[in-house]
């Protein structure tokens, strides 16, 4: 009989052969998608948690539940921001509230409402998935998204995630390589990262 660690690996090394992690949806309502992505970080038995970050001040509380922030009419480079979160055994998470909130194409945020603001529940197999856009650029910072992940009964992991190929990147004061997302192009653009959490 297979272990449960020889399963995750089939599993993951199933993943990777087939170059395709099916993303469903969190909850019946939300969208599903495909992404040919692999894993970002390769997930590994014990990979290191990834990295907190400043949540700046440009946080809002009580954002509303939803994966799609884009809106009609709306300027900006349209990009799926999809992703899993794993253990640092690579074991998917399921339930783990993950919130995005970012500047719009104009590097401004939205500070009295909820534009480009959402929060969603990851499903099952630890997936999440949001349609957005590009963030802009304001003064001082390169190119990133804000996002909470919060377990069940865990702590918040505040971080952020950046865009490769930045000129910006080098000159940020927090900028970590680490927190790179991964970009392919397509008729769907997608960025994806994997979050790695250090749950107890």
């Amino acid at each position: 009989m297979a272990t449960p660690t020889h399963a995750r690996r089939e599993l993951l090394k199933g993943f990777a052969a087939a170059g395709v992690i099916d993303l469903a949806p969190a909850r019946p309502s939300l969208a599903q998608a495909q992404t040919p992505l692999a894993l970002t970080p390769a997930c590994d038995d014990d990979d290191a948690p990834t990295p907190a970050q400043t949540e700046g001040p440009y946080f809002t509380p009580n954002s509303p539940e939803r994966t799609m922030l884009r809106e009609a009419g709306m300027a900006g480079t349209p990009i799926d921001l999809v992703g899993l979160v794993l253990t640092q055994s690579c074991i998917p998470v399921p339930g783990v509230m993950v919130e995005l909130w970012h500047a719009d194409d104009q590097g401004v945020y939205d500070n009295e409402g909820f534009r480009l603001r959402g929060h969603q529940f990851t499903g099952a197999n630890g997936s999440y998935q949001f349609g957005t856009i590009v963030p802009g650029l304001y003064p001082g910072r390169t190119r990133h998204f804000h996002l909470k992940f919060q377990a069940p009964d865990q702590p918040v992991l505040t971080t952020q995630f950046y865009f490769p190929g930045e000129p910006g990147n080098a000159s940020d004061r927090i900028f970590r390589p680490e927190l790179l997302l991964q970009i392919t192009d397509g008729p769907e653009r997608l960025a994806r990262f994997d979050t790695v959490l250090a749950t107890s």
